[in-house]
C-alpha cells in the first residue's frame, strides 16, 4: 500500500512469513525435532524467494529447517540474519516422529480431538496450546515493535505461522488448525499506524508460490 497522501507520521511495516521446505523424512509430526531440509525442501525455499529480496533483516526458528535457509539467504543477500528461539514449532511430546496414520492408530481419538478442540487436547508429554501461543504472538509484537517501518523476513513453521495468523485476523483459537500452511508457503502482513498511536491496523496478503 502506497503511503502517498498520508502524513509524515505514517509507518508501514512489512512483515513476510516463509515456512520451511520439505524435511528430511516426509511428512509427520515433526515439533522439536531438528531434520534439515531434503534437496527437493531446498528447491522449494529457493523457488519461493526468488533471486532477489528487499529485506532489511531476517530472523528465523533456530530449528534446522528454517536456519540453514534463513543463514544461506542473508549471507547470498548481504542481510543481517537472527535467531528467534520463541519462533519455533509447538512440540509435539509421543507424537513427534509420527504419520499421522501411526498417530491415528496409537492414540484411538485423541488426534480427531486435537484437530477439532485444540485447546482442550494437548498431545501426551507435547506443549499445551495456550503456551504456544503465548510465546509465539509475544515473540510476533517484540518483532513489531522493534522493527517498526522496517521490512522483515520470518522463516519459521506451519504451527507458528497459523499462530501469527490467527493472531492478526482476529480469529477464534479454535479455528487455527484450518488455515493451510504447505510447504515453503509464502505470506506478507502490512502493520500500519500513525505516529504514537498504540492501534495498528493489518493487511494480509497470500500468496501460494512465491514472493511478488
Amino acid at each position: 500500500m502506497s503511503n502517498i497522501g498520508f502524513s509524515t507520521d505514517y509507518i508501514e511495516t512489512r512483515i513476510d512469513l516463509i515456512r520451511h521446505g520439505e524435511p528430511q523424512g516426509g511428512q509427520k509430526f515433526r515439533g522439536s525435532q531438528d531434520d534439515p531440509l531434503s534437496d527437493l525442501g531446498w528447491q522449494q525455499m529457493h523457488s519461493a524467494v526468488g533471486e532477489q529480496g528487499d529485506w532489511d533483516l531476517i530472523i528465523s526458528s533456530p530449528l534446522l529447517r528454517c536456519r540453514q535457509f534463513g543463514e544461506t539467504l542473508a549471507t547470498r543477500l548481504d542481510t543481517p540474519f537472527r535467531i528467534a528461539q520463541n519462533l519455533r514449532e509447538i512440540e509435539f511430546g509421543e507424537w513427534e516422529g509420527l504419520t499421522t496414520g501411526e498417530v491415528l492408530d496409537n492414540y484411538p481419538g485423541v488426534l480427531e480431538q486435537f484437530w477439532k478442540d485444540p485447546l482442550s487436547c494437548t498431545p501426551p508429554g507435547g506443549e499445551p496450546l495456550p503456551n504456544f501461543v503465548s510465546r509465539v504472538t509475544s515473540c510476533w509484537q517484540d518483532i513489531i515493535e522493534e522493527h517498526k517501518g522496517q521490512k522483515v523476513l520470518l522463516v519459521c513453521h506451519g504451527g507458528t505461522i497459523r499462530v501469527i495468523l490467527n493472531h492478526v485476523l482476529e480469529m477464534p483459537l479454535k479455528a487455527l488448525w484450518r488455515i493451510d500452511v504447505p510447504y515453503a508457503n509464502v505470506s506478507r502482513i502490512r502493520s500500519e499506524c500513525f505516529g504514537n498511536q498504540a492501534e495498528e491496523r493489518h493487511n494480509v496478503v497470500f500468496h501460494q508460490e512465491k514472493f511478488i
